[in-house]
């Protein structure tokens, strides 16, 4: 069979229909959801196809409190969720962006607005703003804290790289390069006036997260930017 034929490319790029776990990786850039009458909160816009009885159901990532307000004030990052639920197979992605899938047991993880994907209908969400950058940056803006059991899945440009934070050691980030942290951890704003002074107040690297005490932070190889608001 030529290397270049139809079937060839078929048989190469065909979904892999062995693959049955609720939150699945179809590839290294695309989730694949079994859903059996299950509900999963997945990002807008992130569905590339779907087989089976599905129903997609626009909602902010928080359906109380200040949702709206997210809505008018984000810079692209992402807050808006689709519930999605019924029963057949979903496939997601974000601009070939890697997708990780991680297992919460009864924890607590802190995401980047616009590195979230999907998790489950179990976790719970909260939305919070960091106002120190609000204003200044173009991203970086939301944090979501993601709590409870179930999956969770988040994206990175690039291979992600995760740093440990130790007593007494902390470590500075790049708002625009920082994709998660442990729960117990709770990031401050430090800014590098010299920084700020030689290479103008918009830049990334005046701006820094600085995370104390104990626990992780992964960061991937690319300052994401934000498109505009959805």
């Amino acid at each position: 069979m030529n290397k270049y034929s139809i079937r060839s490319f078929i048989e190469e790029t065909a979904q892999d229909e062995s693959k049955n776990d609720f939150f699945q990786l179809e590839s290294t850039h695309m989730l694949e959801l079994n859903i059996n009458n299950q509900t999963v909160m997945l990002k807008k816009g992130a569905m590339v196809a779907y087989t089976g009885n599905i129903k997609f159901e626009r909602e902010g990532m928080l359906s109380k409190g200040i949702g709206n307000l997210l809505k008018k004030t984000m810079s692209g990052e992402g807050t808006t969720m689709m519930r999605t639920s019924g029963t057949g197979r979903v496939y997601a992605a974000d601009f070939e962006k890697r997708v990780r899938i991680l297992y919460l047991e009864n924890e607590a993880i802190n995401v980047n607005g616009n590195d979230i994907l999907a998790h489950e209908n179990s976790i719970q969400s909260d939305v919070k703003m960091m106002k120190s950058i609000a204003g200044i940056m173009g991203g970086g803006l939301f944090q979501v804290r993601l709590a409870g059991t179930g999956h969770v899945a988040i994206t990175t440009h690039g291979k992600p790289m995760t740093l440990l934070v130790k007593p007494g050691q902390p470590i500075f980030t790049d708002p625009n390069a920082t994709v998660a942290w442990s729960g117990n951890l709770t990031p401050t704003i430090k800014t590098d006036i010299s920084l700020k002074t030689f290479i103008g107040r918009g830049s990334g690297e005046s701006f820094q997260m600085m995370f104390e005490g104990e626990g992780w932070v992964i960061v991937q190889p690319c300052e994401e930017v934000y498109g505009a608001p959805q």
